[in-house]
């Protein structure tokens, strides 16, 4: 068995999953598809196919045939880059790539202490409340001027004090005796649990697994949006809930925009809840990407969802997870990544020293991607269970327990001896629609379904573009 067919096994094991279903897995292609010491490779085509196989599961629990589920090692390395591939056909039929998704000052700086820390400022917000407490221009220069003026850890307290996003790079081994590393560590990778008492709910004949199956998704940037986009792929009716006062990143918008509708609700107000309240009296799942609490504030607590809507699937996704010090924290898959050694340790394999020199991103955003395709799978186990045995059900996980997940899989020997691919390397994974912004070229899904082939009906559109409402 391949690596990422072990990494598959143990992940379908601890969802409960069919052992038997395994059998109609296939993983083809081997070696470092993205130069890295960690097992990102093994990480996305596992995860895919996980998800994949859930799918399968899912329409077979409606009577549908047995299928096989494909999955190559290369198109689910690259599905973890899928924001980094697109582009918008130009009138003269040269594909333009995408808006940046970096602001300019976001990154890695050098603080008094000699330590590093990892600022993220891609939100407007959170870019004007750091030069507010460094008190400097917008221009990297100024910022690392401004932060040699600071010890890594205070800085990153403060930040977080004024919630803003930025993290200290860390060993694994600090990580590891931090109350939040510990926190971590103590939490399964997947949650799926079951939160109230409903009836059951069986899963119809359909001639998709996920047809009939609505879902609110209230998710921004990478890793939410990518759970919503995968049950779309599948069928769902994904109807994507944003607020015309919340920033946003264009490139993700159209890269996770496929296949859903998206309408305008503003929480602030007493209408916005209204009309959320009604959309979730129609719903099946209802995908959050809030820090703990944050929806629960607004009145959407687990508990309040499963009073509105029995039988409703309640999905959380946050930067550190929902117990320890740091469970409030904004956060980012970069920072996460810069704050429990992964980070360190990438920047130790690639040091010719054996030193940690300067801190090394992984070559994908495999926490934000990982933690899609985990809620995802568990969102389709729930169904399943939902089928079955009745209840409302939670499902949750975060970007740090992917984190630790990564980390505890077997390192990869030579793995960033591995050239970078370049975009034309995965030319032939793409595919043309019709999107809101123009003609995308983008990545089709890496999980190949030998009956029910995944596939995005509805284009990405600007966010807002749809009434909140759900289809008849």
């Amino acid at each position: 068995m391949s690596h990422a067919g072990t990494v598959l096994s143990a992940l379908w094991s601890d969802v409960a999953g069919d052992p038997s279903a395994l059998e109609r897995v296939r993983l083809t292609g081997d070696g470092v598809v993205l130069p890295s010491s960690f097992a990102v490779d093994d990480l996305a085509q596992a995860s895919i196919a996980a998800t994949g196989l859930a799918a399968a599961e899912v329409f077979r629990a409606r009577g549908g045939a047995a299928q096989t589920v494909t999955v190559d090692r290369r198109h689910a390395s690259a599905e973890f880059r899928s924001e980094r591939l697109i582009r918008i056909q130009t009138a003269d039929a040269a594909p333009k790539a995408a808006p940046r998704m970096w602001d300019k000052i976001a990154g890695l700086y050098r603080t008094r202490d000699a330590r590093w820390v990892r600022i993220h400022t891609n939100f407007a917000h959170h870019r004007d409340g750091s030069l507010a407490l460094l008190d400097c221009a917008d221009d990297r220069d100024a910022v690392q001027a401004a932060l040699l003026g600071w010890d890594a850890e205070r800085f990153e307290t403060a930040a977080a004090e004024r919630g803003l996003v930025a993290t200290m790079t860390r060993s694994p081994d600090e990580w590891a005796a931090h109350a939040q590393g510990r926190a971590v560590a103590a939490l399964p990778l997947l949650e799926i649990e079951r939160i109230g008492d409903a009836p059951k709910q069986p899963l119809l004949p359909a001639s998709r697994p996920l047809s009939g199956v609505r879902v609110l998704d209230l998710t921004r940037v990478i890793a939410g949006p990518v759970a919503g986009r995968t049950l779309a792929a599948h069928g769902a009716d994904v109807l994507n809930v944003s607020c015309n006062r919340l920033p946003s990143i264009p490139v993700l918008v159209v890269d996770t925009g496929r296949g859903k509708r998206t309408a305008a609700v503003d929480l602030k107000t007493i209408a916005g809840i209204d009309t959320l309240r009604e959309l979730v009296f129609g719903a099946d799942i209802f995908l959050q990407g809030y820090r703990p609490g944050g929806i629960a504030a607004r009145g959407f607590s687990d508990a309040e969802l499963h009073a509105l809507r029995p039988g409703i699937i309640s999905i959380a996704l946050s930067a550190y997870g929902h117990a320890g010090p740091w469970s409030n924290r904004r956060g980012f898959d970069s920072l996460t990544q810069n704050a429990d050694g992964i980070d360190w340790e990438e920047a130790v394999a690639a040091s010719a020293t054996g030193r940690m020199e300067k801190p090394k991103e992984l070559p994908a955003q495999a926490l934000d991607h990982g933690a899609g395709y985990l809620l995802a799978l568990g969102a389709m186990v729930a169904l399943q269970r939902r089928a079955v045995e009745g209840g409302s059900w939670r499902v949750r996980t975060s970007l740090a327990q992917v984190g630790h997940w990564l980390q505890s899989l077997p390192r990869v020997a030579d793995g960033l001896a591995a050239p970078e691919p370049s975009a034309e390397t995965f030319a032939a994974l793409h595919e043309t629609m019709p999107s809101g912004f123009g003609p995308l070229v983008a990545l089709r899904h890496a999980a190949e379904m030998s009956i029910t082939p995944a596939r995005w009906e509805l284009p990405a559109m600007p966010l807002g573009s749809h009434a909140p409402e759900w289809l008849p």
